[in-house]
């Protein structure tokens, strides 16, 4: 854990029993916020501390399956695409650890997850600013700053920055099920144990859902279930969109056409392009699609998986005693329920944002878009407040900034701009897309 040490970390004298003050003060600690921090390592003039609750650094640790692997490339790191120089990024982490040349020899086609999770820790643990094991447990404004009081302190700031991430959601119907035999993906490496000869069913046609699934099917004989069911609301188990023109949503230029869309195109763009973030992998596809291959014909076992997509759960019940019944509706011939009975379910259902009760007390002067806090270009909350006093937010209004936003696409990006407010500098800017997304950039007189 990170000693807290106020003065290591560059905090000057406050207002209120001398109390540290910042110019920005993060709360959690993950990808997002890290990102931010590792670009503040330029500015070591502007005072900065990072609070995350957890006593030490995770990131998905539940799903840390055994070859999972990014979806996205390695320069889409904490730091390269806005600071490509920047001590925090991937490469420096490969070269630090002694072992860059093994990793070019690997010939990776995409950056294990496993690595790239050590790469995050690495990162928390060797920036001073960063400090796990403390827990923000209200924010408040006074005069003309924020006061945050913490576990272990009570610090003063002017800028506030929300990173606290995502956590596990499952759907109404499964919120009632109690057992240890049911449970969400993120909680998979330690739960999903002893299933020899089980009977288990996936609920989920993501990538995560994917991983689960292969995980399973390909365990040794003597460790593998049964019969494994995969469950997916989708037509089909599908690839995600990693097409040239495709990722052009996910660069600066469309984040920015796509905030200054009107909300109802918004929302529908999010709706008809969710593959090109939430589709699965074609690696990870393939070597489902051979695994199932070798089970049936060269293995023989021809009951050992099951395929459902296009179907949504519509009720559960059960319990480890007596194993779970899923009953499904097919979404193409809704007149003839389905059940499914396993002795083992891992809801693959996806995240939602983790609760902000923290920014109770000042959350009435926040503007709200739906279930989002109303932002500006800069990430920054719109508020009745002072115009240099703000509580940005990251990972947090993918309504507003596209489906980019969780992502780690943009994430140096995103800190850039929260960091050129704070500073009131303005980071270089790379070339625009080569697509005129908006009318009012297309050809025209010039």
């Amino acid at each position: 854990m990170n000693p807290r040490l106020p003065d290591r970390v560059g905090a000057r004298a406050g207002s209120g029993a001398d109390r540290p003050h910042y110019t920005c003060v993060g709360i959690g600690a993950g990808p997002a916020n890290l990102s931010l921090a590792s670009l503040l390592h330029r500015h070591p003039s502007l005072p900065h501390l990072f609070l995350d609750a957890k006593r030490a650094f995770s990131w998905h640790d539940g799903q840390q399956i055994a070859r999972s692997s990014l979806q996205v490339t390695l320069f889409k790191d904490l730091v390269t695409l806005a600071d490509p120089t920047n001590p925090y990024s991937f490469l420096a982490y490969l070269h630090d650890q002694g072992r860059l040349y093994h990793f070019i020899n690997a010939q990776f086609s995409e950056v294990p997850r496993q690595e790239f999770r050590d790469y995050l820790d690495w990162v928390g643990r060797r920036n001073p600013h960063v400090v796990f094991g403390e827990r923000v447990e209200r924010v408040e404004f006074d005069d003309d700053r924020f006061v945050v009081h913490s576990t272990g302190q009570i610090i003063t700031a002017d800028n506030i920055v929300v990173g606290v991430g995502r956590i596990p959601w499952l759907p109404p119907l499964a919120r009632g099920l109690r057992g240890e035999t049911q449970f969400h993906v993120a909680e998979f490496v330690g739960r999903a144990r002893n299933l020899r000869d089980k009977r288990v069913c996936v609920v989920g046609g993501g990538q995560s859902g994917a991983e689960a699934f292969l995980d399973l099917i390909s365990r040794p004989e003597d460790e593998r279930p049964r019969r494994v069911t995969w469950v997916s609301r989708r037509s089909n188990y599908f690839p995600i969109d990693d097409s040239p023109f495709t990722n052009d949503y996910y660069t600066p230029s469309h984040a920015d056409h796509f905030f200054r869309l009107p909300r109802e195109v918004r929302e529908d763009f999010v709706v008809r392009h969710v593959l090109s973030s939430d589709g699965i992998s074609e690696s990870t596809l393939r070597a489902i699609y051979q695994q199932v291959y070798v089970l049936r014909f060269l293995e023989r076992a021809k009951d050992a998986t099951c395929l459902l997509p296009g179907r949504e759960v519509i009720a559960a019940a059960g319990d480890d005693r007596r194993g779970w019944d899923l009953t499904l509706v097919h979404r193409e011939e809704p007149e003839a329920p389905e059940t499914v009975t396993a002795d083992a379910v891992v809801w693959a259902t996806g995240f939602t944002q983790a609760a902000l009760d923290f920014l109770d007390p000042i959350v009435g002067r926040l503007e709200r878009e739906g279930s989002e806090f109303r932002i500006d270009a800069a990430f920054a909350v719109r508020w009745d407040g002072p115009a240099d006093r703000n509580v940005f937010v990251q990972n947090a209004a993918r309504r507003q900034r596209g489906l980019a936003d969780p992502n780690l696409s943009l994430n140096a990006w995103r800190s850039r701009r929260i960091l050129d407010r704070i500073t009131g500098m303005s980071g270089d800017s790379q070339l625009p897309s080569f697509i005129e997304w908006s009318a009012t950039d297309g050809p025209g007189p010039r």
